[in-house]
C-alpha cells in the first residue's frame, strides 16, 4: 500500500490561482485515499473555501510560517510542498514518493517549468531559478538548493529539524536556509527532474521588482544565519556567478528574446542588491 502523504499549500488572497492548482491536483494518479490536501489560509480577506481539502486559517505571517502550520497539522508520513500558483503534473506525487522511499532522510526537489511563456517577467524569474539549480545542484558535492514550491520530505524529520525559519518567511529565502541547515545537520538532498510542476506566476515590472527586492532581503538574512551556523565570515557568490548569470539566457534562448531576458535578469539583480543592502541597513 502506498504511504499516506500530505500536500501542503499556503495561500493568501489568490482564489483563482488556488482553484487552478486544485484542478491539477484532482488529476494526480496517486490513490485519492492515500493523500490529503492541506491548505493554509494565510490571512486572506475572504476565507478560503476548498471542498475536498483541509483548510487551516491563520493570521497573515508569510508562506514559510504557513507551511510550518500545515506541517504541524498534517497526517501524512511524507509532506509534499507546492504553491497555489502551481499545477503539479499527474505523476508528481508518485514520483516524489518513489524518490523519498529510495533516499531515506533526504529532501527531494523537482523540476519547475514556467507555464506563462508569453510573460517575459515570469520567464526571466523562472530562468533565474533554473540558473540557480544548475549552479547549486550539479557537481560532485551534490544538490544544495530546492525551491519550496516543489519539495517533498519525511514528515517526522521535517519537524525534527524545525521546519522553515519563520523569521525569513516574509523576506523569502526560507527554502534556501532550510536546505543549508538540512545539509549542515548531516542529511541529504536529491534532485528528481521527473517530479514536475508548472508555475504560473503572473508578473508585471512592478511585481517583478518587488519580488527580487524581497529576495535580496532574504539573501542577506540567509547569509548572516549561514555564517553564524558555520562560525565563519559572511560570504556571497563570486563575481563569476553574476557574469555567467547574465550570459545564461543565451544558452536557453536566442536573438531579441535572449537580450530581453538578460535585461530583466540585470534588473532583478539590481533589485536584489538593493534589497540586500536595505536589509543590512536596518540591522
Amino acid at each position: 500500500m502506498e504511504p499516506f502523504c500530505s500536500i501542503i499549500i499556503p495561500t493568501c488572497n489568490r482564489p483563482r490561482q488556488l482553484s487552478a492548482c486544485l484542478v491539477a491536483l484532482a488529476q494526480l494518479d496517486y490513490p485519492r485515499d492515500r493523500y490529503e490536501i492541506v491548505i493554509v489560509d494565510d490571512g486572506s480577506e475572504t476565507p478560503v473555501v476548498a471542498p475536498g481539502a483541509r483548510v487551516i486559517r491563520q493570521p497573515n505571517a508569510g508562506p514559510g510560517t504557513a507551511r510550518n502550520t500545515g506541517a504541524r497539522e498534517a497526517s501524512g508520513e511524507f509532506l509534499a510542498f507546492t504553491d497555489d500558483d502551481c499545477a503539479p503534473a499527474p505523476d508528481w506525487l508518485r514520483q516524489a514518493v518513489t524518490r523519498l522511499a529510495a533516499n531515506p532522510g533526504h529532501i527531494v526537489g523537482g523540476h519547475i517549468c514556467n507555464a506563462l511563456r508569453a510573460n517575459l517577467y515570469a520567464e526571466a524569474s523562472q530562468m533565474l531559478v533554473s540558473y540557480l539549480y544548475d549552479y547549486y545542484n550539479t557537481g560532485r558535492r551534490g544538490p544544495s538548493f530546492f525551491t519550496s514550491n516543489n519539495m517533498a520530505v519525511a514528515h517526522s524529520l521535517f519537524l525534527d529539524v524545525g521546519g522553515f525559519d519563520s523569521l525569513l518567511s516574509r523576506a523569502a529565502a526560507e527554502d534556501r536556509e532550510l536546505c543549508d541547515r538540512w545539509l549542515h545537520l548531516g542529511h541529504g538532498l536529491t534532485y528528481a527532474p521527473e517530479m514536475i510542476i508548472h508555475h504560473s506566476h503572473d508578473l508585471t515590472l512592478r511585481s517583478f521588482w518587488r519580488q527580487h527586492f524581497n529576495y535580496g532581503r532574504g539573501a542577506h538574512y540567509y547569509h548572516v544565519v549561514r555564517a553564524q551556523r558555520r562560525a565563519g565570515p559572511l560570504r556571497v557568490e563570486p563575481r563569476a556567478f553574476y557574469f555567467n548569470l547574465l550570459r545564461y539566457p543565451f544558452t536557453r534562448s536566442h536573438g531579441a528574446r535572449a537580450c530581453q531576458l538578460t535585461a530583466l535578469i540585470f534588473i532583478a539583480q539590481a533589485a536584489n542588491a538593493l534589497g540586500f543592502f536595505w536589509e543590512r541597513g536596518t540591522k
